[in-house]
């Protein structure tokens, strides 16, 4: 589905209006670095890529996104607030006490939102439980996007979703890794080499390239699972 027919065309904003979006949400705890790192992959996948709109968050042919990398989420709320899910006057509230924009997402109060999240780890693996669920459903249309930090893949929990979703044939399952150098551990190899071992079908790319990530997210992977290295500037402090 392209830009000119995404579901959320009549609401849409444009790209450039994103940084001030981002800047309406203020306070000591915005964590800056870790949202502008994933600007350019959401954007691109919001708004290229993703079959979902403000008028089908109930609809079970939908495409699910699942942010892992929650903790910092300005950009998604700005790009949500771009696409339609929730009103702009919402963003200067930001992590304010009755607002429902946490600094953590939290599903049950921000629309579009799949998952809770930001504690890290967990994104993955449910990625892998939904697909697996759509699959034994039989909704074999939708796709499943997981965008991931690089240091979540410090945590075991994503080596044994790695591990199986490549076996297991999700080829359903996506999974976006913005690499902005934070990760303790290093991997031999790179990031992509991990998913590789696993069976996973990967792409390397500049994650400010927004051609290159639509070209990325895009690529076909026949019976495998998908995953994009989206390399950024290192996180700085």
């Amino acid at each position: 589905m392209t830009a000119t027919t995404h579901d959320t065309v009549a609401h849409s904003r444009s790209h450039a209006e994103l940084t001030g979006l981002m800047g309406l949400m203020t306070g000591d705890e915005k964590h800056g670095p870790a949202a502008t790192s994933t600007l350019d992959v959401l954007w691109v996948l919001y708004d290229r890529v993703l079959r979902v709109g403000p008028d089908r968050m109930t609809d079970p042919e939908r495409d699910r996104f699942l942010l892992s990398k929650g903790h910092g989420p300005m950009a998604y709320y700005a790009v949500l607030a771009a696409k339609g899910f929730l009103p702009v006057d919402w963003l200067p509230g930001f992590g304010s006490f009755d607002s429902p924009l946490g600094h953590h997402p939290d599903r049950v109060l921000v629309p579009g939102a799949e998952i809770g999240s930001g504690s890290l780890g967990h994104g993955l693996p449910i990625a892998v439980g939904t697909a697996l669920g759509l699959r034994a459903q039989g909704l074999d249309g939708p796709t499943v996007w997981v965008l991931i930090g690089d240091a979540e893949l410090d945590e075991g929990s994503n080596h044994e979703a790695i591990a199986f979703a490549g076996p297991a044939g999700l080829e359903r399952l996506h999974t976006v890794v913005v690499d902005n150098s934070s990760a303790r551990h290093a991997r031999p190899g790179g990031i992509a080499a991990r998913f590789e071992a696993a069976g996973w079908s990967t792409a390397t790319v500049d994650g400010r390239d927004q051609q290159a990530l639509y070209t990325a997210f895009t690529a076909p992977h026949p019976g495998r699972p998908h995953a994009v290295v989206a390399r950024v500037e290192p996180k700085s402090g």
